[in-house]
């Protein structure tokens, strides 16, 4: 079932197939891109560079193992700030945006106002970005998460 925002964006049924392709692997060839869409490789290739070109196709990257790389722990926080006014909300951003641990940051209506996901090498340094967060300026709450286990991650979106 498409939904009206894929409508929206002008894509036909090929460029969804190449998309959905793309999530899977993105490390194919144009050629097999091409005949998976069904369609020869230049036009393929045409395709593809509008789409990185339109914004839709955002980059390309490895989906890397946290565990066989030392990060034992992915954690959730969810922050609540003492104020929503915007430069509030900025300055939150900024600094969590320079801390490599933070890997995903969302601003969130109801209970809370940013989700963070975070990755921590062990539990004391779990313990260590927690008192972080909840000693920075303007955080008046901090609720965390840890994850047990991850059935279900991914990328991208339903085409």
């Amino acid at each position: 079932m498409k939904s009206q925002a894929a409508e929206d964006t002008g894509l036909d049924a090929i460029d969804r197939r190449i998309l959905a392709e793309l999530q899977a692997d993105g490390r194919m060839t144009n050629v097999e891109l091409a005949r998976r869409a069904g369609i020869s490789a230049p036009p393929c290739l045409r395709r593809v560079r509008r789409l990185e070109e339109a914004g839709i196709i955002r980059g390309y990257h490895a989906d890397t193992d946290p565990h066989r790389l030392g990060w034992e722990i992915t954690f959730f926080a969810i922050v609540g700030l003492e104020s929503q006014k915007e430069s509030v909300l900025a300055e939150f951003e900024q600094m969590v945006a320079a801390w490599p641990e933070v890997r995903e940051c969302h601003m969130i209506r109801g209970g809370g106002d940013f989700l963070l996901r975070l990755v921590a090498r062990d539990t004391a340094h779990e313990n260590a970005l927690t008192r972080l967060l909840t000693g920075a300026d303007k955080v008046s709450r901090v609720q965390t998460l840890q994850t047990i286990r991850t059935s279900r991650n991914l990328a991208g979106v339903p085409l």
